[in-house]
């Protein structure tokens, strides 16, 4: 969905760095970058790595980057697909400038050290005071903000006009409608959809990754009676557009660009974006799982005083009020930047931004936000479903429901082998 904002954005991306890169501190007074705004960082190539790396998202990224003076690489996800394919990259390679996307699972995680090669510069840049509680303080900032979604369709193919209202998400399994599961175990948009079922199942003294059997079961059968379309669909979009199922699942960053270009893909499209006619968000007390993409500077070895101001300029710039604007028009995304939403969308926020968010609520009997629950507990849910084999591809394959009650979750919670 493009906007009316865009002329005025194209001028501020084809402006210098001093007309884009200025921004509001926390104090409301106008903070200026302790970079040398004139100066020409063209000659230094920054490598970025990057899950935010679709084939349209690097190349304008390049493009625009180029025009304000500096010079980057960045792989895209033909070649690094993932937050995990990210990680892993910048951490094998060593040769990385900085990462933006991923989401407060993972940079929780090389905040804390949890990566051999990945260190932080600590940086804080101007426009710091407008991303709210998205950041690590000194470390890194708020980028985007995406999160899940469960839509249904209020047509014939879906409820015919009945309202949807769940307490969890886990509660579709008992809605008595068909719905869309995802195909595979990995993903950063498959795993938030996991993220988002279990939540109201944690429990602290599980030994099954700190979720309740409960979850697991349920899990379970979420799994094994939803629709996953094989290989044919990468996410949920799809199958709800062509009426194959009534509830779905999808990420907030892609839909109004997908129900805008909905007829080119079905005889029975979604239709309405902003104003929905035969589709809705399904109202879930719980809320939903959001996750925001950051952008943090690494200390990479050898690097001169000199090139890391370059990388901290083209910080300034990227998170800066009027480039994430238009990166947010140009890929339907929402940004943390306030200043930026504010230029995009003005005082009407969209309603799947105004959807409560239970990744930065407290879990029970723990101090940890549910995201850094989530990141302390990833790698033993990954564990847990790919040994018990969750998330099969074809329907033939299905695999047998365990026996709950004898399972060794000690070795579960592992990885296999």
């Amino acid at each position: 969905m493009k906007r009316s904002i865009t002329k005025f954005l194209t001028f501020c991306l084809c402006g210098t760095l001093c007309a884009c890169s200025s921004g509001t501190s926390s104090s409301g007074e106008t903070a200026k970058p302790d970079t040398n705004e004139d100066k020409d960082y063209s000659g230094y190539t920054i490598r970025i790595y990057s899950n935010s790396n679709s084939t349209e998202r690097t190349t304008w990224l390049t493009k625009e980057a180029a025009k304000a003076g500096f010079t980057i690489s960045v792989d895209d996800n033909s070649v690094i697909s993932g937050d995990t394919a990210a990680v892993q990259a910048a951490n094998e390679n060593k040769d990385g400038d900085l990462i933006f996307g991923l989401n407060e699972t993972r940079w929780g995680q090389i905040v804390d050290g949890n990566y051999e090669n990945l260190k932080l510069v600590d940086w804080t840049p101007s426009w710091a005071g407008e991303v709210g509680e998205y950041k690590y303080d000194g470390k890194a900032y708020g980028i985007v903000i995406q999160n899940v979604l469960m839509l249904y369709r209020t047509d014939e193919y879906g409820t015919n006009g009945k309202e949807l209202h769940f307490d969890h998400w886990a509660d579709v399994i008992n809605s008595g409608y068909k719905w869309y599961r995802q195909n595979k175990i990995g993903g950063t948009t498959n795993a938030n959809i996991n993220s988002a079922m279990l939540y109201a199942f944690t429990d602290p003294s599980s030994p099954a990754g700190g979720i309740s059997i409960d979850g697991w079961k349920a899990l379970w059968k979420f799994c094994a009676e939803g629709v996953s379309g094989g290989d044919d669909y990468k996410y949920g979009f799809d199958p709800l557009n062509k009426g194959e199922v009534a509830i779905s699942e999808f990420y907030s960053s892609a839909l109004y660009g997908k129900i805008d270009a909905a007829a080119e893909g079905s005889d029975k499209p979604l239709v309405g974006a902003l104003e929905p006619e035969n589709w809705n968000l399904v109202d879930i007390k719980d809320g939903t799982y959001y996750i925001a993409e950051y952008i943090g500077i690494l200390d990479r070895a050898g690097r001169s005083d000199e090139e890391t101001e370059a990388v901290k300029a083209f910080c300034e710039w990227f998170g800066s009020a009027d480039v994430q604007a238009a990166w947010a028009e140009e890929f339907d995304s929402f940004p943390c930047n306030t200043a930026a939403a504010a230029l995009v969308y003005g005082d009407k926020i969209p309603s799947i931004y105004q959807i409560p968010n239970f990744a930065l609520t407290t879990v029970s009997g723990t101090d940890m936000t549910y995201a850094a629950y989530v990141a302390e507990h990833s790698a033993e849910w990954t564990n847990i479903m790919t040994n018990l084999g969750f998330y099969w591809a074809d329907q033939a394959d299905a695999k047998a429901e365990p026996d709950w009650d004898s399972l060794d979750w000690a070795t579960l919670t592992q990885a296999a082998g």
